[in-house]
């Protein structure tokens, strides 16, 4: 049920966050466009994360998926609520990130212990949250990982 009302509340506010919070542009490639980049590169393993969930890239939020790939993290709801306390520790902040870490502490505080793990990882890493990601799509994920010092959070 927990995970039913947090998914409900996300498709309700997913269409107004995209028009008017997120002023970037939609990156318009598709998945199968991304797996034809180098097999080590982040477009390859984002467009591997995205045809393995079948899924497409959403318009102005392809960045949600490459926090996935990059911190190598599911999709259930309780990793997407570790995600976001990821990104919390990696000095993003928004709306949606402090809504979906509030709701998701109250409906799940048996997770704790994974949302402060996630926490301490993204605290550890160079901030990376911010960076345009439709430009780095060739560059190697290992080397993005190292650079910026981006832990697994499932390791």
């Amino acid at each position: 049920m927990r995970a039913f009302i947090l998914e409900a509340i996300y498709e309700w506010s997913k269409v107004p966050y995209q028009k008017w919070f997120k002023k970037n542009q939609p990156w318009d490639i598709s998945a199968k466009t991304l797996i034809l980049y180098s097999k080590d590169s982040l477009g390859f393993h984002l467009g591997c994360f995205l045809l393995k969930y079948n899924f497409s890239p959403q318009p102005k939020l392809e960045n949600h998926d490459v926090f996935h790939v990059l911190i190598n993290i599911g999709i259930s709801v309780p990793e997407e609520i570790a995600m976001q306390y990821y990104l919390l520790g990696n000095g993003k902040r928004s709306i949606y990130l402090i809504s979906v870490i509030f709701l998701g502490t109250l409906l799940y505080p048996d997770k704790i212990k994974l949302f402060k793990k996630a926490y301490r990882k993204g605290k550890a890493a160079y901030s990376f949250h911010q960076l345009d990601y439709k430009k780095l799509l060739h560059k190697p994920i290992q080397t993005l990982r190292t650079i910026f010092l981006i832990s697994l959070v499932c390791k």
